[in-house]
Parts: structure tokens; sequence; C-alpha cells
């Protein structure tokens, strides 16, 4: 079997998407340590620091390229999956097991990823899209202006609860997420699945929570200030 037809196999997907997963996962770790720093109330001085460095190491630029490639190969895939699976069950059980057999988390991914792209196609539409334009377009452009930019979209709260659901919707399916990428691969072994699985719990509570408690938290300094 060539690579191309084994890549369009279920057990293909399975590494296409847990791959992919994984690449994903470290992106998270890196990006929620840079948000973190909007946390030091100090007028957004190490946020803007982080960001600049982010923004302007090549490295980085080059590793945004592979980022893109990995996200949108990861939800193709995915919902490619989750579709197969669905249309699998359907024709196979005439009475539905529910959590007997699996979370609703897990029969849900493609749902929940669905979700998660339309929340990260706003946020790509309020940042990212804004910064890149000003660095390479705008003469005057300062990475000071991301924060500006920030507490001016997190001044509205729909946005800010419509970010929080989209950080939600993350929770729910790093649930099944993270301990099916090493499971994939054969790294969640017997003697480590209890280990993985308990990090994979920690690591989609935690995360999110830190994502969601941004732009709650300039929305307080946003309403703090206007009085």
């Amino acid at each position: 079997m060539s690579g191309k037809n084994y890549f369009s196999t279920s057990i293909g997907k399975k590494l296409i998407v847990g791959g992919t997963g994984l690449f994903l996962i470290a992106f998270l770790v890196v990006h929620c340590y840079v948000n973190a720093m909007m946390f030091w109330n100090d007028g957004g001085k190490h946020f803007t620091e982080a960001a600049a460095f982010m923004g302007g190491n090549v490295a980085v630029r080059i590793m945004e390229i592979g980022l893109f490639v990995g996200l949108f190969a990861h939800i193709a895939q995915g919902l490619m999956l989750w579709s197969q699976n669905n249309k699998r069950r359907g024709t196979r059980y005439a009475v539905q097991a529910g959590n007997q057999t699996s979370r609703w988390y897990s029969r849900s991914m493609g749902l929940l990823g669905t979700l998660i792209l339309m929340f990260l196609i706003l946020h790509l539409y309020h940042f990212w899209a804004p910064n890149r334009y000003g660095q390479a377009f705008d003469a005057g452009w300062r990475e000071e202006d991301l924060y500006d930019k920030m507490l001016a979209v997190f001044s509205k709260a729909w946005v800010v609860v419509i970010y929080v659901l989209g950080c939600v919707s993350l929770a729910w399916h790093l649930m099944h997420g993270f301990f099916s990428a090493f499971q994939t691969f054969g790294l969640a072994s017997n003697k480590y699945k209890g280990i993985i699985r308990s990090i994979g719990v920690a690591f989609s509570i935690i995360v999110p929570l830190i994502f969601a408690a941004m732009p709650v938290y300039l929305f307080m300094i946003g309403t703090g200030t206007q009085h």
C-alpha cells in the first residue's frame, strides 16, 4: 500500500489527527504562557515583550506556517474520521449505550471541533490578522497596539461570552483528545495510562481556564477604567 493510500485509511487518519494533535498541544502551552503574561497587571508590558519576541522571531514565524498546516490537517482528518465512525455506529447499534461505553465528549469530537474552529476564526479575525497586517504594511505599527486592541475587543460582554464558551469547548475536546493522541502512538501503555490520563485531565482544565480568564480579566480592567 502506498503512503498516500495508507493515510486515507482509518488508521492513517488517526495517525494524522494524533500527530497534529500533539503538535497543537505543544502550541497551546506556548500560547498559554504568553497570554498569562497579561496577569502581571503592568499595563501589558510583559505581554507586549513576549508578543514582540514571538512576532519578530524568524524561527517562530516559520513554525507558524507549520502550525496552520497542522491545524487544518487536524480539523479535516478529524471531521472525516468522526463522520466515518458515526456512520459505522449508526448501522451497528439499535440502542445507544451512552456513557456505558464512552463519554459524551469522545462521541462529540466533531461537534466540539467545529465549535472550536468557529471560535478560532473569530480569534484570528480579532488579533492575528490585524497584528500580522500591521507588522507587514503599517510603518507606524507598535506591538503595544496589540494590548490596546485586546482591551477594545474584550470591552464587549458578548465577545467575552463567546470566547469563554470557545474555551469550554476546547476543554471538553482536550478531555478526550489529549489521551487519545498519546494512545494513537502507543505511548499510553498500561504502565503509564493512569499518569497520562491524569495529566490530560489537568491540562484540559488548567490551560482552557487560563485562556478563559484572560478575556474576563481584560473586560474587568476595561470596565474599571471607564468608571
